[in-house]
């Protein structure tokens, strides 16, 4: 006897299925390694006794390091009367994630996508940046290759951006570095080898604040942004989200690729359930 299932039973159990193997996944490969939601960006991290650990424990695959160059050293802190010579990048970011890397041979997740490190520049952008371009060096197993017309992923994705030597970046080839772009980067149809991704502050573009459904203009305005980006071969993100938990959804189904959050546990919430959704309405 064959047994023919609905539609709607089908993709019932096609949901519980999914959501099986998304715990599964969870407890096959530990606390360490949870399932990589790639559309995940941990910001203000300053505000976490953890900041990069908490992000790993639960997937996050774009995460961002504010840094100042005080005394040679680069420090970690949104502003420079909070640095502590303790705070180190070497210390807080790169020799953990190297580590990672090493144990999961050449992922920071086990066969997992490559990892954003969004280093932000706060202080002089040159002699930062000249200081943070020789510390990378010591990383280079681990970090992506870019030249002028390719890119070599790896475990972990270094994007700058802040105070940004733009002119001194795109002139280097190859380098283990590129740039956190801006909107302009998108209508010059700037290489997604210098600017693989975009950001830009979500009030510079948008109204709506979250009260209601967004209003249909801003929608139509907010996909063909993605779009462009997207055919230009970049990523796209959005800082300063009002009320992130509010407008995630509306981000989430435009496609815009990393979804900024402040609230880690939230965002690792939403994600999971439109993962769980979307393995349900499969057919």
């Amino acid at each position: 006897m064959r047994w023919k299932l609905e539609p709607f039973r089908m993709r019932r159990i096609c949901g519980m299925f999914a959501a099986l193997t998304l715990v599964l996944m969870a407890g096959a490969h530990g606390a360490e390694s949870p399932v990589p939601l790639e559309r995940a960006h941990s910001h203000n991290d300053y505000y976490r006794q953890r900041p990069l650990l908490d992000a790993l424990e639960l997937g996050i695959c774009s995460i961002e390091a504010d840094i100042s160059l005080v005394d040679g050293e680069l420090l970690v802190a949104h502003d420079l009367h909070r640095t502590d010579p303790e705070k180190t990048l070497r210390g807080m970011y790169l020799d953990p994630l190297l580590e990672r890397a090493r144990k999961n041979n050449g992922r920071i997740y086990p066969g997992g996508p490559p990892v954003i490190l969004l280093i932000d520049i706060k202080d002089d952008a040159e002699n930062t940046y000249a200081k943070l371009r020789e510390v990378l060096k010591d990383y280079e197993e681990m970090l992506t290759v870019f030249t002028h017309d390719s890119t070599e992923p790896r475990a972990v994705t270094v994007l700058i951006s802040g105070n940004t030597p733009r002119d001194t970046i795109a002139a280097e080839s190859p380098r283990l570095a590129a740039i956190d772009g801006r909107p302009p980067d998108i209508e010059k149809g700037t290489s997604p080898h210098l600017t693989p991704l975009v950001s830009a502050s979500w009030s510079s573009v948008f109204e709506w604040r979250g009260d209601g459904p967004m209003p249909e203009e801003e929608q139509a305005r907010l996909k063909e942004l993605v779009a462009k980006a997207h055919a230009n071969g970049q990523r796209i993100r959005f800082w300063g989200l009002p009320f992130g938990r509010q407008v995630w959804p509306a981000l989430y189904d435009a496609g815009v690729d990393l979804l900024n959050a402040d609230h880690l546990p939230a965002i690792h919430k939403f994600l999971h359930e439109r993962m769980r959704e979307e393995s349900a309405g499969a057919p």
